[in-house]
């Protein structure tokens, strides 16, 4: 059963990822720190235990945000394909490659962060939809982000990236992205469930605490200072990715180490 420490976690991750900052990479981050999951099942936790609190949003926020349907439907049906072959991949990763891959994933998302604050990111238009040459670039792109999702890169904000370069309103990232989440998430969790690659205690707390933790956001919440949080939030994956990519060095010298003297007897 999930501790007091696990539900934590999934509500504090959950309460401001329904803020638009994102859950993976703080997640990541708190779950290194306590040592509560191993590097390897980082990816498949992430997806199984989050997916609750994300289908959660995504009905709040669809329901609340005007957008245009076309445009919602396929960037979600995108996304839920790009996940479902990228889990099948990430899946089957061994420690090493998944360290890799998930320093890479937070250091790409805290350079994401850093963009937005600085705010060097385009400011965006006042589409709600897209259609043509947009909508076919954005459905291409969302797909990449859902197969990058199986690999623990938060999709929030190169997600509402891209609706900015295509000149959507801000406001329409959120149902997009949300929905985009609830719908890859389950399906992507699939992969990494079927081949255990995840810790399921982790990922139960992830999804009792994440629900509470969705509501509090959503109703509840009038302003906090985002800017600062951020700040935080970005110093604690760029620490994590540090020792994530250590690790994978040190676990490599380990191996080569470790086969030096059954080379040495084989001479």
């Amino acid at each position: 059963m999930p501790t007091l420490l696990d539900a934590a976690i999934g509500l504090v991750t959950n309460f401001f990822d329904t803020l638009g900052i994102g859950s993976f990479a703080t997640t990541s981050s708190l779950f290194r720190f306590w040592g509560l999951v191993r590097d390897e099942q980082l990816p498949g936790t992430l997806n199984v235990g989050h997916a609750f609190p994300s289908i959660l949003q995504a009905f709040i926020y669809i329901a609340v945000v005007q957008v245009d349907v076309v445009t919602l439907t396929l960037m979600i049906a995108a996304a839920v394909m790009g996940a479902w072959l990228g889990a099948g991949v990430v899946s089957r990763w061994p420690r090493r490659k998944v360290q890799i891959g998930m320093g890479i994933a937070l250091l790409t998302a805290a350079t994401v962060l850093l963009l937005t604050q600085l705010q060097l990111l385009p400011g965006g238009g006042d589409r709600l939809g897209l259609t043509g040459a947009r909508l076919l670039a954005a459905v291409a792109a969302n797909s990449v982000l859902g197969a990058l999702m199986t690999m623990g890169i938060g999709l929030y904000a190169p997600c509402m990236m891209l609706i900015f370069l295509l000149g959507m309103t801000p406001r329409a990232a959120f149902p997009i992205m949300m929905g985009s989440c609830a719908f890859l998430m389950p399906v992507g969790s699939v992969q990494f469930i079927r081949r255990g690659s995840y810790n399921l205690k982790a990922a139960l707390g992830l999804s009792l605490g994440g629900v509470p933790g969705v509501l509090l956001a959503a109703f509840l919440v009038k302003s906090l200072p985002l800017g600062a949080i951020r700040w935080l939030v970005m110093a604690a994956v760029v620490y994590t990715a540090v020792m994530m990519l250590r690790s994978a060095v040190l676990e490599r010298q380990q191996a080569e180490v470790a086969a030096m003297p059954a080379s040495s007897s084989a001479k």
